[in-house]
C-alpha cells in the first residue's frame, strides 16, 4: 500500500492567517483614514497659497486691483483693457473634495483684499474644516 505525501495547508492553518490579516487592517485602517484627509487639507492650502493666490496677484498687477470673481482669471472680463491672461492654464481648480473654491473680493477677513477658501470635507462654509488664505497670515504674524 502507497502512502500519499499530501502537501497544502489545512483548513486552520487558512483560518488562522485570514484572523491575522483582519485584525492587522484593523490596526492600520484608521490610521490611513486619517492621514488621507489631512494630505487633502495639505493640497487645499497649497492651491490657496500657491497657483491661486499668484494668479490673483498677477491679475492685480496688470489690472490695479484684484478681479470681481475667480472666472476672471480664465476669461477677460469687460473693462480689464490691460488683461494679460488667462492667469490659470485651464480652468478653475477644484478643491480636493471636488467643490470650487470660494472666493470674495472685497475679503472680509483679509487685509490682502480678498478672501479665498475651501468649505472642506463638510462642504459647509463657515464650520471648523473651512481651508482659508486669512488663517495662513494669521499664523505668520
Amino acid at each position: 500500500m502507497k502512502i500519499k505525501n499530501e502537501k497544502g495547508f489545512t483548513m486552520i492553518e487558512i483560518l488562522l492567517v485570514v484572523m491575522i490579516i483582519g485584525i492587522l487592517a484593523s490596526l492600520v485602517a484608521p490610521r490611513l483614514a486619517g492621514r488621507s484627509e489631512d494630505a487633502r487639507k495639505q493640497a487645499a492650502q497649497a492651491d490657496i497659497e500657491g497657483g491661486l493666490s499668484l494668479a490673483l496677484d498677477l491679475y492685480e498687477v496688470d489690472q490695479g486691483r484684484y478681479p470681481e470673481k475667480l472666472e476672471d482669471l480664465i476669461k477677460q472680463p469687460a473693462g480689464a483693457d490691460r488683461w494679460k491672461g488667462p492667469y490659470l492654464k485651464r480652468r478653475l481648480p477644484k478643491d480636493p473634495w471636488k467643490t470650487p473654491y470660494l472666493y470674495r473680493f472685497p475679503g472680509s477677513h483679509n487685509s490682502d483684499g480678498y478672501d479665498l477658501f475651501s468649505a472642506g470635507g463638510d462642504r459647509q462654509e463657515g464650520t471648523e474644516d473651512d481651508i482659508a488664505n486669512w488663517e495662513s497670515l494669521d499664523s505668520q504674524r
